[in-house]
């Protein structure tokens, strides 16, 4: 086989499923478990940093439910999709109606949307029905959606292959209530099923987000905390890592054999972070096949890989920092337990030690909240703060900007 037909068997991306899905078995199990439940009490919440592979493991998920008897539905949800109590019912309705379209409608049902001046009479629970019935039911927004949820329930519930649906969201962290505008999507949906889940309605709800999405469940509505079981994804261990590494290539035809030593700089480098596991191998076989084909032996320098990955991953959100935030982020990095949590008062204290004009309590406090909506970091539900990207540490400790402040 030519090299230039040889693919290379690693695919970083965006939420892209890789050759081989390395690790998350006990996170597997633990979802397995939650599909056992015959009241659902518990519902899913997969949080992780960028990059630690949660848009991966929520479509890993889906076959599993499927094979437990359960339905499968939802999508990515975007800002736009869940900026509104309506649109985000719509969502919902919408992603639903891929499996009921082929339900029958009770007749009483059949006659009411019947009635209705715009819509050609259906026996079907298609989106068309379940709108209509939605905007005929008289209340609030939650009201008209639980008629819509129960009613899907009666009709599938005849399906005997059908234990549940599982409603499945990425981005969930986009949901968010703006009583400015008198919105309130993300309180909606948790209300909406808490109340069908206590009528023994087997609809489950799995989301996916970064870390910031459970602390704003739990603010909506304090109930949150109990009506969620939350896997917060770490990085690979050593295993799953070399996993991640070797066994795309066992899945290939790629010529390319790395040393041990290579496969230990590899898991030092990516942190065991899945996406950085991805993102290094492809650039190592990109210029290790480049070097083959030019007649040179395949080596290539690691750090090289790490200058592209900084630009590729990390330079989007650290250009969104101004020069003292930077300086701010400096004295985090800086913190032994940097890659951890940290508070505001050990920043106030190492920056007296390390920088010449040291924050105080107040102008800590307030770049936070600044650094937050950058995405760069969040405050966890234990009222301390991380870094909301994987080894942004190592990252800011390699810009020189950092090395000339302090």
């Amino acid at each position: 086989m030519s090299l230039t037909a040889i693919g290379n068997p690693f695919r970083p991306g965006a939420g892209h499923k890789p050759l081989y899905f390395a690790g998350r078995n006990w996170e597997k199990n633990e979802f397995r478990r939650l599909l056992q439940q015959t009241v659902i009490l518990e519902n899913l919440i997969l949080t992780g940093l960028r990059g630690v592979g949660k848009t991966v493991l929520l479509d890993a998920l889906k076959p599993i439910a499927m094979e437990a008897g359960w339905l499968w539905v939802g999508t990515d949800l975007t800002e736009a999709a869940s900026l509104s109590e309506r649109r985000l019912a719509i969502r919902l309705m919408a992603d639903l109606a891929v499996v009921t379209s082929s339900l029958e409608l009770p007749k009483v049902e059949v006659e009411r949307i019947g009635f209705h001046q715009s819509q050609t009479p259906s026996n079907r629970l298609t989106f068309e029905a379940m709108a209509s019935i939605y905007q005929e039911t008289p209340g609030l927004n939650t009201d008209k959606l639980k008629a819509v949820l129960e009613l899907a329930w009666e009709c599938t519930k005849t399906d005997n292959n059908a234990r549940g649906v599982v409603f499945a969201y990425d981005e969930a962290q986009n949901m968010s209530d703006k009583s400015d505008r008198d919105e309130f999507p993300l309180s909606l949906i948790l209300d909406v099923f808490q109340s069908i889940q206590k009528k023994n309605i087997p609809f489950m709800l799995a989301a996916a987000g970064l870390p910031t999405l459970f602390p704003k469940l739990v603010e909506a509505r304090t109930f949150a905390e109990r009506m969620f079981r939350v896997v917060f994804l770490e990085s690979l261990n050593e295993t799953d890592s070399r996993d991640a590494i070797l066994k795309p290539i066992e899945q290939t035809d790629c010529p390319i054999v790395l040393s041990d030593e290579w496969i230990a700089a590899i898991i030092e480098e990516s942190g065991g972070y899945p996406y950085f596991i991805q993102f290094i191998c492809r650039e190592v076989y990109d210029a290790a096949l480049q070097k083959i084909g030019a007649g040179h032996g395949p080596t290539v320098q690691i750090r090289n890989i790490t200058r592209k990955l900084d630009t590729d991953f990390f330079a989007g959100q650290w250009a969104k920092a101004t020069d003292r935030q930077r300086d701010l982020l400096g004295v985090i990095a800086a913190l032994d337990g940097c890659n951890g949590e940290f508070t505001a008062h050990e920043v106030v204290e190492k920056s007296k030690k390390f920088i010449e004009k040291p924050f105080t309590a107040s102008h800590v406090s307030q770049m936070f909240g600044s650094l937050s909506e950058a995405g760069l970091i969040y405050k966890n539900r234990h009222g301390k703060y991380s870094f909301a990207m994987p080894l942004l540490g190592r990252f800011i400790v390699r810009q020189a900007d950092f090395g000339k402040s302090v």
